[in-house]
């Protein structure tokens, strides 16, 4: 009889909660724990000590004998840990006394010498420091490696040299704490509140295919991705699998991953299918940026680890299969007041919110300053596959208002701001159904920045990836710009006036940004290079805004990021493109040698055979169709033959670049070229050769067969 049980009953039961620190811990200690939190006072060692005893007592009772500094490295998406028992020395009588220190649950020292660096370090430095996190929950994750006690923490080296994506966003989320509550206090002397938060929802897009089917090709193994594969007979051109009743195969891996999930204290609220085939999207409630962050981190990993026992595979790679969907992860971020204000909730009237219209005001005049950063902070290897291929947003940067704000926007420059439109009946011309209000704007999903009712959609980022880079890109750029407005508005002798010329400059200045229409259309490539904003279509031309003295000054400002710790950050793009590019390179190399061209060379040889033995057996039969075929894959296989020779001299050859941008320009112009060039015939064989004779599942195959 299978389990019952209800969220309530499971919901963050492997989570060292609030809840479960007030039942644990004395007091005092919990006071002062929060006022740690809250960014207030330091955790003293003996506070330390008490909390970790508790945190591991609690870890005890789960079964967990492990713990771990769990933490984000710069390349891969997944996080990083090294575990250690909770183990010491026995007693006389040879007792195991288990034990978790305060010194070790704030700051442990795992071995940074191979982790990226940038350059940050000598070659045979190896320390690097981990650092307990506060703000994110400790966490006890489980599976056949038994139950470990999970420590969010950040990673630098030891020159105190970031290491990790955690760092920056955490500084980022003061930074922008710090600004816009300063513009809070300007607009309401007499807030209550005394923090503002970056809150986050990050949308998760997958693929689901067979393990078995999954384990017979070399690409989705090594890459993630399938570097050869004919279209199968159906794509997604009917349009069927989006929000399509869910199969029974995938629908129990869902079940059982919210169950994990939920378990963990976050908050997966939407599941189904999504546009191309086998395709899935999971969504969570809005959280905090940071907790949002490791918990999309955890989202990832615990897809991949549940998919398993289902006999499936969870592909995050952002272009598996050639000729369908992507997939994304949406990145919805607002920031919102410690009393529950949202600074971009537009209210009932959103002509006369002033808090709202500096915020959007902000918003608009950063994204405008620093699209190539934002740009950037969404580009990958994988992604490089879906920007601008009408399918994700462009890879031009541009914010969509809708009618509602564009028309506010329009006012405030004409100087006549008296009224804000409002959403009409929506009548479905059916008695029995409800006449409902709808919104007064709609959506746009060919924009990569759009405002979504009181909040932003970030649509550019890649499925793969951590959402931190995305997310302190933005708390930064925004936080620049409301420091700026607060410093001009503390000297304004007439405060309400001097709002109103501010929003009034700022949306003029940069009123380029905003675009309501199709962001996929050829006109909008036209009309964006008319209105100077950048098209940024690589990320290997985007890796260098990242260390401009523009952008040096901006993250050194705002105290997110040192000079260095960009200029490492450019290394290390450049390092992950190339390398990325040249597996994908050596992978195709592999495959086509090892497995392509000769199944084929099978198949022609049973064509020969065939044209042989017919004619032999009657002189007078028609052999057209053998020797047609015979021609033709034989044609086919001298291409591939020759694309792979080409292929491997490009590898070899960009073995000798210089490492860095001109290896990473070589990866992306010519390896990358040669690579499509190899695919071409191999992908038309597969058309031509008996199924028998060829040596990996088909996108038919993965596609379908789940």
């Amino acid at each position: 009889m299978e389990e019952k049980y209800t969220i309530s009953d499971i919901f963050g039961e492997n989570v060292f909660s609030d809840k479960v620190m007030q039942e644990r811990l004395p007091k005092k200690v919990y006071k002062n724990l929060k006022k740690t939190m809250a960014g207030l006072q330091e955790l003293s060692m003996g506070d330390a000590d008490v909390i970790a005893k508790a945190m591991k007592d609690w870890a005890e009772e789960k079964g967990a004998t492990h713990y771990t500094h769990i933490f984000q490295p710069l390349i891969v998406s997944l996080a990083a840990e090294k575990h250690d028992a909770f183990v010491t020395n026995p007693d006389e009588s040879g007792n195991m006394i288990t034990q978790l220190s305060g010194k070790a649950l704030i700051m442990q020292e795992p071995d940074a010498s191979s982790f990226p660096s940038g350059g940050t370090r000598d070659t045979c430095a190896a320390r690097g420091y981990t650092f307990w996190d506060v703000t994110s929950p400790v966490y006890i994750k489980t599976g056949k490696i038994g139950a470990v006690l999970c420590i969010p923490a950040v990673f630098c080296s030891y020159t105190g040299i970031t290491l990790d994506k955690k760092a920056p966003l955490l500084r980022s989320i003061e930074a922008v704490s710090k600004e816009a509550m300063r513009i809070v206090k300007l607009v309401d002397p007499e807030t209550e509140a005394t923090k503002v938060g970056a809150s986050v929802g990050p949308e998760q897009e997958y693929f689901l295919v067979d393990r078995d089917k999954y384990l017979q090709r070399k690409d989705l193994i090594f890459t993630g991705r399938t570097l050869f594969g004919a279209p199968a007979p159906k794509g997604q051109e009917l349009d069927d699998h989006y929000f399509g009743t869910i199969k029974e195969r995938i629908a129990a891996f869902m079940k059982d991953l919210n169950i994990e999930l939920w378990k963990l204290g976050i908050l997966s609220k939407t599941q189904h299918n999504e546009v191309a085939p086998a395709q899935h999207e999971m969504a969570p409630i809005f959280t905090t940026a940071n907790i949002s962050t490791d918990h999309n981190q955890l989202v990832m990993e615990l897809m991949k680890k549940v998919a398993k026992r289902h006999n499936l595979e969870c592909l995050l790679h952002e272009k598996p299969f050639a000729g369908v969907n992507g997939s994304g992860k949406h990145d919805n971020w607002s920031i919102v007041t410690d009393t529950g204000i949202n600074l971009l909730d537009p209210g009932k009237k959103p002509h006369e919110n002033k808090l709202f219209l500096l915020t959007l005001a902000a918003v608009i005049k950063a994204v405008d300053d620093n699209a190539e950063l934002l740009r950037l902070s969404a580009s990958s290897p994988g992604n490089d596959h879906r920007l601008g291929a009408n399918e994700a947003p462009p890879a031009i940067i541009s914010i969509f208002l809708g009618e509602q704000l564009e028309d506010i926007i329009e006012q405030i420059i004409r100087g006549d701001v008296s009224s804000s439109i409002q959403g009409e009946k929506l009548d479905t011309g059916v008695h029995v159904l409800p006449v409902l209000k709808k919104d007064a704007t709609d959506r746009n999903r060919t924009s990569p920045f759009a405002f979504t009712g009181n909040k932003f959609e970030f649509r550019m980022l890649g499925s793969s990836m951590s959402i931190s880079g995305p997310n302190f890109t933005l708390n930064t750029m925004v936080a620049d710009v409301l420091q700026d407005f607060a410093d001009e508005l503390d000297q304004a002798d007439d405060f309400d006036s001097a709002v109103d010329a501010l929003i009034k400059k700022t949306v003029t200045e940069h009123q380029r940004i905003i675009f309501n229409g199709d962001g996929y259309s050829n006109e909008w490539v036209e009309e964006a290079e008319r209105r100077g904003l950048p098209n940024i279509k690589s990320m290997v031309e985007a890796i260098p805004y990242l260390a401009t003295d523009k952008s040096v000054n901006l993250f050194e400002r705002q105290n997110v990021m040192t000079k260095a710790e960009l200029e490492s950050r450019v290394e290390i793009n450049y390092e992950n493109y190339s390398k990325t590019i040249n597996i994908e390179a050596k992978t195709m190399i592999d495959m086509a040698g090892k497995q392509f061209i000769p199944s084929v060379i099978k198949y022609t040889t049973s064509l020969a055979d065939s044209i042989t033995k017919v004619q032999t057996a009657c002189p007078d039969a028609d052999v057209s169709v053998q020797t047609e075929l015979l021609k033709k894959t034989s044609t086919l296989l001298a291409s591939a033959q020759k694309a792979l020779a080409t292929l491997e001299k490009a590898v070899d050859e960009a073995d000798t670049k210089e490492e860095g941008k001109e290896q990473a320009l070589f990866f992306r112009e010519v390896v990358f070229a040669d690579m499509e060039t190899l695919r071409a015939p191999i992908d038309e064989l597969e058309m031509i050769v008996d199924k028998t004779y060829w040596p990996v599942p088909t996108y038919g195959d993965l596609l379908f067969e789940v």
